[in-house]
């Protein structure tokens, strides 16, 4: 089995006199000049050797840092493009978010089916890991947002063939010489770089990888992407898995911006390099100040802080403890001098992370991109309330905002201010929960199970020192592992996805026989006849025929746009197609019978229905736009379902959307239907659509291939395969329906278009008139007197329940036809009074009040019982009903001093309340 090895063997290497290496601390080979060099450079084997002396000739901010790097790479030939969001979901559904600058170019850039938007090329890549999220503070170089900056080379081996890109650019050599020639652009002794040896292997890739480490901080690294995974590969890697080259090898290389600049300026930690102001603000508004010999432990520290990387740490506790005994201080002093410190840091880095993703439009929620957002936000309210921060969350967030340019600001704010206050809501909440569970497992003498724990986060938002606080003082322990929040993030870190049988898996080798099916509908989307040839005809059994046109008018079910439906007919019989899905390119049409292959067919589309369809089409597209101009631009499409009578459109947003902007979202809807704009269509180039009109151009999904279709109405632009009108006045009108919360963070907007809008109204038309003949007004009048007529009803009701309250008082006092027996020198009264459960509750109640045990029955629906118990009565009402009920054939329970329930054998209450005396002295025995 191969390894690796020859694949470090660069001619570079050699020609600079390179020595390769075995590290004595860690084991990794690396290459360095230094001949005498025994440790390969990275903490822990070294510590960072920057701090208070920075390793470049200048001091450079992010701004400067990011021109240097970028301008440097454009000089020697690369072209410079635009960065992308840091939601990686708006072009390709296989992640969230944004983990590196080579997510940009996945999976069809890296795959050679579309080409690079340039190559080579360089870009500074906004990004947020996850996985970094227990690190940030905590080892003084990790921060969860941060900007990859880096330069890709997209290359083909010499032999393949039908690739978007041809040849080869540079590769390894060239990379690690590019490499050395921005460290000399710094003024950096190369002698002092070292490069280790890391295989990289993620997302079914692989290749060669080179960490480059400087001053014990690694600045960047050199991946060398030219495998996928075989199972008969000749490579087995890092993650047991086998690998063979692919036609394609791509140079994907990562600097780190904000440790680029730390090393510029040798603070103590990269926070105060990246986030000076904010660093600042923090420390004085939670009032944290140090005296010179404290701030020179921190500084002493922030050089061992490495060693606190959750990774390769055994646990941060014995990593605390090793450098304070390094430091020649007490662990406990450490603790206290750096924790507080740590939070700072963590709340600078995730109001970054917060900015990046609400700038961007992602909405928070209980899913996806959301549950991430959410999480962040929650984590960092709590990090400002533990360090003593009370500055509101959304300002620092808009200070990070601000900073980066972000011109969403207003709604950025607006969405952590509603997040804080649902955030308290479900604190409220879920303590209880808390400490229920304390109780519970404190009972069992059992810890706190982490499943546990993680369910209280995802549930109520209750962070794990919060559930630690509880379960002390309840009694209960509680370990927290330190990679927490990476392990919750881990399992919302993709897509959900459901795995579905395929319906075609049994055809599809047969279908791949077949050409693709050429579109008419594209051509011309009003036309509904045409004539083709059949290709092929697959009998599906019971289910009946799937037929094969060379060319077809039928639009296949897609982008939640239903089938069109109709008829194929030949000279001698018409077969009904009643279904179209398009595979593999090929559009198949499910009939009730089959016609000869190769016959001649004329198709016919029922017209009607497709123009329906094609009004709430294009009016799907109308009321996205105009609820982003109503609502903001952080509204993005969630799904839709268009269909005859009326269409959906899910939507992202914070918060429940009011009466009043239903009507200004249908007022802007219909104000573009009245515009008649013409419906354009238009083929482009996928790169060239992207760099046009940006990644909001995927709102209903990310389409395959090189070319998009891109529609555009009005404003807005979407890339769309579903059929359109031509002009926006044929869709006659839009009426909103109504809207409703389908899951936390995403509105489902309910509309009707053209004839099903003016028939949806009419409905709600017939509705008034009904309720006004009833009520006998006119229907403007419907709204005051149903008002009126409610509140009577509710002051009637008071009525009502004040006169049975008095009747049961009366019967409490005046005797009421209850047997009175003594139960251990308490009175109980037991009653059959065949009432509702109302009255049933309120005569137990009087009875309790008046110092008595209240046994009442009742035979109205099944049998049913309350039981009512006075202070101080070692009576457990809940054992007494459960025992009462169980007589009946049923069940109940409750608290000690009221319970109820019942069963259905109402013939039997009367034993049951004889036996009641019994059953009171047992229970008060017990």
């Amino acid at each position: 089995m191969s390894d690796l090895t020859e694949e470090y063997q660069l001619e570079y290497f050699r020609e600079e006199g390179f020595h390769r290496k075995e590290c004595p601390s860690c084991g990794d080979h690396f290459w360095t000049r230094d001949p005498d060099r025994e440790l390969c450079g990275e903490p822990p084997c070294e510590e960072y050797d920057f701090i208070d002396d920075p390793g470049f000739d200048h001091e450079y901010t992010l701004e400067e840092m990011r021109e240097a790097f970028l301008s440097y790479f454009e000089e020697r030939g690369h072209e410079r493009i635009e960065p992308y969001p840091v939601a990686a979901n708006r072009w390709r559904d296989d992640v969230l978010l944004t983990q590196a600058s080579i997510y940009d170019f996945q999976p069809l850039v890296t795959s050679g089916r579309t080409p690079p938007p340039a190559n080579p090329l360089c870009i500074s890549q906004p990004c947020i890991r996850m996985q970094d999220i227990d690190n940030v503070g905590k080892t003084g170089r990790h921060t969860m947002a941060f900007e990859m900056m880096a330069h890709h080379a997209f290359n083909t081996r010499e032999d393949a063939t039908g690739y978007a890109y041809e040849g080869e650019v540079y590769w390894k050599d060239e990379t690690v010489e590019l490499c050395e020639g921005l460290f000399a652009e710094m003024g950096v002794d190369t002698t002092e770089v070292t490069y280790i040896e890391d295989p990289w292997v993620g997302g079914g890739n692989a290749g060669p990888a080179i960490e480059v480490i400087y001053k014990g901080l690694e600045l960047a690294t050199l991946v060398f992407m030219s495998m996928e995974a075989d199972e008969d590969g000749d490579y087995l890697l890092k993650d047991g898995n086998r690998y063979s080259k692919m036609d394609t090898y791509i140079v994907d290389t990562g600097y780190g911006l904000e440790r680029w600049t730390w090393m510029s300026q040798g603070t103590p930690t990269v926070y105060e390099a990246v986030y000076p102001e904010m660093i600042s603000f923090l420390k004085d508004n939670a009032e944290l100040e140090h005296t010179e010999a404290e701030e020179e432990l921190v500084h002493r520290a922030a050089k061992l802080a490495g060693h606190m990387d959750i990774d390769e740490a055994e646990d941060l506790e014995t990593a605390r403890g090793d450098i304070a005994a390094e430091l020649d201080v007490d662990v406990d002093e450490l603790e206290a001098l750096m924790e507080p410190l740590e939070d700072i840091y963590a709340i600078a880095d995730h109001c970054r992370t917060l900015a990046y993703m609400l700038g961007d439009g992602i909405v928070p929620s209980n899913v996806g991109t959301g549950y991430l957002a959410r999480m962040v936000l929650r984590r960092t309210k709590r990090l400002a309330d533990n360090v003593g921060v009370d500055a509101p969350l959304d300002e620092l967030v808009d200070m990070q905002a601000e900073r980066l340019g972000y011109e969403n600001r207003d709604t950025v704010r607006d969405i952590v201010r509603t997040e804080i206050e649902k955030y308290r809501e479900t604190l409220d909440r879920g303590g209880r929960r808390v400490r229920a569970l304390a109780d519970e497992y404190a009972g069992r003498e059992e810890p706190i199970p982490l499943e546990e724990i993680v369910e209280l986060y995802d549930s109520h938002g209750i962070q794990p020192d919060m559930v630690e606080e509880i379960a002390e003082e309840r009694g209960a322990s509680v370990e927290i592992p330190d990679d927490f929040y990476a392990q919750v993030a881990q399992r919302h870190g993709g897509p959900a996805t459901e795995e579905t049988a395929d319906p075609y898996a049994d055809v599809r080798d047969r279908i791949a026989e077949l050409p693709g099916t050429e579109k008419l509908f594209y051509e011309d989307q009003g036309r509904t006849e045409f004539e083709a040839v059949v290709l092929d005809v697959i009998d599906r059994g019971e289910d009946g025929y799937d037929v094969a046109l060379d060319q077809t008018m039928f639009y296949p079910e897609g982008g939640g746009q239903p089938a069109d439906v109709g008829t194929l007919s030949t000279d001698d019989a018409t077969v009904e197609v009643e279904d179209v899905q398009e595979v593999d390119g090929v559009v198949l049409h499910r009939t009730d019978d089959a016609p000869g292959k190769g016959e001649f067919v004329r198709g016919q589309v029922d017209g009607t229905r497709r123009r329906r369809l094609m009004r709430n089409h294009t009016a799907t597209h109308i009321v996205g736009h105009a609820a982003r101009q109503v609502l903001g631009d952080h509204v993005r499409q969630a799904g839709a379902q268009k269909g005859l009578d009326r269409s959906r459109l899910d939507v992202t947003h914070y918060e429940r959307i009011s009466r009043e902007e239903v009507k200004a979202i249908e007022r802007v809807a219909n104000g573009i239907v009245r515009e008649d704009s013409p419906v354009k269509q238009e083929w482009l180039d996928r790169n060239d659509a992207q760099a046009r009109h940006g990644f909001d151009l995927f709102q209903g999904g990310i389409p395959p291939g090189t070319q998009v279709r891109v529609l555009t109405v009005g404003e807005d632009v979407q890339a769309c395969a579903g059929t359109h009108v031509a002009r926006t006045g044929e869709i006659g009108t839009i009426k909103i329906l109504g809207t409703e919360r389908v899951q936390d963070g995403v509105e489902r907007i309910t509309f009707a278009a053209g004839d099903a809008a003016i028939d949806a109204t009419q409905r709600v038309e017939d509705a008034l008139y009904d309720a006004a003949e009833v009520l006998d007004v006119d229907p403007e009048a419907v709204p005051d007197t149903a008002a009126r007529f409610f509140e009577e009803w509710k002051e009637r009701g008071k009525r009502v329940e004040e006169l049975k309250e008095q009747l049961a008082e009366a019967r409490a006092s005046g005797g009421g036809g209850g047997e009175e027996v003594d139960i251990g020198g308490t009175t109980a009264v037991i009653q059959r009074l065949d009432a509702d459960m109302d009255e049933l509750r309120a005569t137990a109640n009087a009875i309790s009040e008046e110092g008595n045990v209240a046994v009442v029955g009742s035979g109205r629906d099944g049998a049913t019982f309350v039981v009512a118990v006075p202070d101080g009565v070692g009576i457990n009402a809940g054992d007494v009903v459960s025992r009462l009920a169980g007589k009946v054939g049923g069940g109940g329970g409750g608290p000690p001093d009221f319970a109820q329930g019942g069963g259905p054998d109402a013939d039997a209450l009367d034993d049951a309340l004889d036996d009641a005396p019994d059953v009171l002295k047992r229970v008060l025995n017990a």
